[in-house]
């Protein structure tokens, strides 16, 4: 008994004192609106707005996309980029560099 006569315990014989930290104490760590929870809560928002930044961004890239492919020169141009299509008495060569081609190693 003799430890709590020391002089950093007399604030907490008023029983006030007491209770607001008791209260303190429960509200920052024990309820179930904790400061704890509230922090984790506001970092997953914040991960999911940066998330949703980064779906939006993404659906702009592909409506300008779709607005390139809707229109005849677009579609032709992915066509013969990305499947190698041609026309009709049209010839294709293809060059591929040795710095681009695939190797097992890349894979």
């Amino acid at each position: 008994m003799a430890l709590f006569k020391h002089k950093i315990f007399k604030p907490f014989k008023n029983i006030f004192v007491l209770i607001l930290v008791l209260f303190t104490v429960w509200m920052l760590f024990f309820d179930a609106n904790s400061w704890l929870i509230h922090h984790e809560l506001n970092s997953e928002i914040n991960d999911l707005e940066n998330e949703k930044e980064y779906y939006q961004k993404e659906i702009e890239k592909d409506k300008k996309a779709l607005k390139k492919l809707s229109s005849e020169e677009g579609l032709e141009k992915f066509a013969r980029e990305t499947y190698y299509m041609k026309r009709e008495n049209e010839e294709i060569f293809i060059i591929e560099y040795e710095d681009s081609l695939k190797t097992k190693e890349d894979e």
